[in-house]
């Protein structure tokens, strides 16, 4: 697939990185020659310099024979006027970063559509909803529904008190299409394995479990841990994220949300009139102590800051504070913080990047998750008739090692795969795989 990236800052680079590895011809576009410089020494891709709200560049990217065009410049209006241009140049699909969420409102979006944006996409509005989601699934670092919420992936680290601990993470002897749940991966030592009969369950172990999704509460207890009833929440930082949640849960929860800029602080006031808005530095100790950080059932840390929010989340949990959330967005870091005792992680590239990706699938994939505690993703196909999935039982298939199938959707059936299970035309299946895989994953069900 040749796809040209409109916007070699954060966001443009990761994407970059993340499609190279799965045989893409892709262009970098930028006013920027240092940062076409960065990305270009990172990862084999094409690079031109200049403005892509101009013809001539977007000519020279190659957006008339290209089959994705991903505008993420930090501009809001460059990337919408670039992805209309790159449509009526001949691109196929056209999708575009935004800083409003007015645009993303249904009369809004067809607007878009009828100028040539196939998608418009908010990096901060997808990151706050997936921090309410995992606030609503406090005892778990990653929550996701598939298939209609039929199946669920659930992902949380194994305290001493878990059950699970000794226990092989595979038993065939008693695995049939009628269990709860499977494990699809453990992260140890921050490496990514998929699971066989030789593997039992470690202290300290990420465990990856997808759940019939009845079955959540009670598997949540495998961990060790046990859910946390939210009422007093403390967000570090006036951000768009921090803002958004704010908006959304102030009715149902006590919100204090602090910021050190006081200007922000007192448009903040306005903004939020149920929300109990501070001006402090959240890396001031005592300042957070008198604000009674300990006195929380929830702490969020999205300032834009990686370290700032990592500290914080850090004296969060000494505090006690059961639910700790940081936003982290140098991916360098997310393993750093987890070794301190951040759990939780949201990043916005990672967030993002899963809603972009299903764009470069040739298969009718219905979702996909970048998991940010794993090198892994976990996709939710649905199976093409006479696709290869569907002559053979999962063991009989010679799916890659390195993915597992976790559940398959039939109508209102669940089923939890095993060896002998059987994949159907239309079935929705759900796929954990590490990426250099998914292409080769995604030709069995096409």
């Amino acid at each position: 697939m040749k796809i040209v990236i409109a916007g070699a800052g954060d966001m443009g680079t990761h994407l970059a990185k993340m499609l190279s590895g799965n045989g893409h011809d892709i262009s970098v576009a930028d006013v920027d020659p240092k940062a076409l410089e960065e990305v270009g020494g990172l990862v084999d891709v094409e690079t031109i310099e200049g403005d892509t709200t101009q013809f001539s560049v977007l000519k020279k990217a190659g957006v008339r024979k290209c089959d994705l065009f991903i505008a993420v410049r930090s501009v809001e209006n460059d990337n919408i006027l670039s992805a209309v241009m790159a449509k009526q140049l001949g691109a196929r699909k056209a999708i575009a970063r935004i800083d409003s969420s007015e645009y993303l409102e249904p009369n809004s979006k067809e607007i878009f559509i009828d100028m040539g944006i196939d998608y418009l996409f908010y990096p901060e509005h997808i990151a706050a909803r997936e921090v309410i989601n995992l606030l609503g699934h406090s005892s778990t670092t990653e929550y996701v529904d598939f298939a209609a919420g039929k199946l669920s992936l659930l992902a949380f680290k194994l305290e001493l008190t878990s059950p699970l601990l000794g226990r092989k993470v595979i038993d065939e002897d008693n695995m049939d299409e009628d269990m709860e749940y499977r494990t699809v991966a453990i992260v140890r030592n921050s490496h990514t394995i998929i699971p066989t009969a030789e593997h039992r369950y470690e202290e300290e172990d990420m465990v990856y479990i997808i759940a019939r999704h009845n079955a959540t509460s009670d598997i949540v207890e495998l961990s060790g841990n046990s859910q946390v009833d939210i009422r007093n929440m403390m967000i570090l930082g006036g951000s768009r994220i921090g803002v958004r949640i704010a908006k959304e849960l102030q009715n149902k929860v006590n919100i204090k949300l602090v910021d050190y800029n006081a200007d922000k602080a007192v448009m903040l006031s306005k903004l939020l009139d149920k929300t109990l808005i501070i001006n402090e530095d959240g890396r001031n100790t005592e300042a957070m102590l008198e604000e009674d950080i300990s006195g929380m059932d929830a702490f969020v840390a999205v300032t834009g800051r990686s370290e700032t929010n990592i500290l914080a989340a850090m004296l969060a949990k000494r505090m006690g504070v059961k639910k700790v959330i940081a936003e982290v967005e140098n991916i360098n870091y997310i393993s750093l913080a987890e070794s301190m005792g951040v759990n939780t992680i949201i990043n916005k590239k990672l967030v993002t990047a899963s809603n972009i990706f299903r764009f470069t699938m040739t298969t009718d994939v219905q979702a996909i998750k970048c998991l940010t505690g794993s090198q892994a993703e976990v996709l939710e196909f649905i199976v093409k008739p006479n696709s290869p999935a569907t002559k053979s039982s999962i063991k009989e298939l010679g799916l890659p090692e390195d993915a597992m199938i976790g559940g398959v959707v039939r109508g209102d059936r669940v089923f939890i795969s095993v060896n002998s299970t059987r994949i159907n035309a239309y079935d929705r299946v759900v796929v954990f795989a590490m990426p250099d895989s998914i292409t080769r994953v995604a030709e069995f069900f096409n």
